[in-house]
């Protein structure tokens, strides 16, 4: 009777990640009014850092777009897909500011081509990407939003 509830649980973690795993992009109803225009073509660093009405929208457009595999607000507790607070953790120990500032730029560089083109494992489909579907301006609110809570509990 023990294996039959163990063979339960297994197979419906594995129905829950099917279903993340082919997730499709629906854009966010948060509007990136407020925040400064970017145009079409993506930027090589985040420009929002900082800004507090970045943190705020990224915050509604994370939670519309992104909660559903990372956890609601950016807390992966029991979420399936990676926690996104880590991002940015190697850079954090760098006290270097110039070193620093280049492993943020490159860290901006993989959260852009990352939402751009999704994560496709093995042919399998485990983030959908957000290229046409999310504006940047949203996109790098996300990052800001993300970021502001790199320090919350896991």
């Amino acid at each position: 009777m023990a294996m039959n509830k163990l063979l339960a649980v297994i197979f419906a973690a594995l129905l829950a990640s099917l279903a993340v795993a082919n997730e499709i992009a629906v854009a966010p109803t948060v509007s990136p009014n407020g925040l400064p225009p970017l145009g079409e073509s993506w930027l090589a660093e985040n420009p929002y850092r900082g800004n507090p009405d970045a943190i705020a929208i990224g915050q509604q457009a994370y939670n519309q777009a992104c909660a559903r595999c990372h956890g609601a607000d950016a807390s992966t507790n029991a979420a399936p897909a990676p926690d996104l607070r880590l991002l940015n953790r190697f850079c954090k120990r760098i006290s270097d500011a110039e070193l620093n500032a280049a492993c943020m730029r490159d860290n901006d560089a993989y959260f852009a081509k990352t939402v751009r083109n999704g994560k496709i494992i093995v042919g399998v489909t485990h983030m959908p990407p957000w290229q046409g579907v999310l504006k940047q301006e949203l996109a790098w609110a996300i990052q800001v939003f993300i970021e502001s809570r790199a320090g919350a509990s896991r």
